[in-house]
């Protein structure tokens, strides 16, 4: 595993020394998590403006609407 070194604010530091409580056994297992959270809150983020995005360009763009129900003539509704 890698090893970093960086900076927190005082409550951000008292909040990793608070690891136990939280049922981590060290601070860097906690952050380890939390980055994870961030990175997938992050990846979600990206998908759901990416799906807003297609959302746009297929309501104004009527030839891809019609292409589309042409597509799905004949398959189970």
């Amino acid at each position: 595993m890698l090893q970093a070194k960086f900076s927190v604010e005082e409550s951000q530091a008292q909040f990793l020394n608070n690891f136990k409580a939280y049922g981590f056994k060290d601070k860097s297992s906690m952050l380890r998590v939390a980055i994870e959270h961030y990175k997938k809150e992050m990846e979600l983020e990206n998908l759901r403006k990416s799906a807003e995005l297609y959302s746009e360009i297929y309501s104004e763009d009527n030839d891809l609407k019609e292409l589309t129900e042409t597509a799905l003539n004949g398959w189970p509704e």
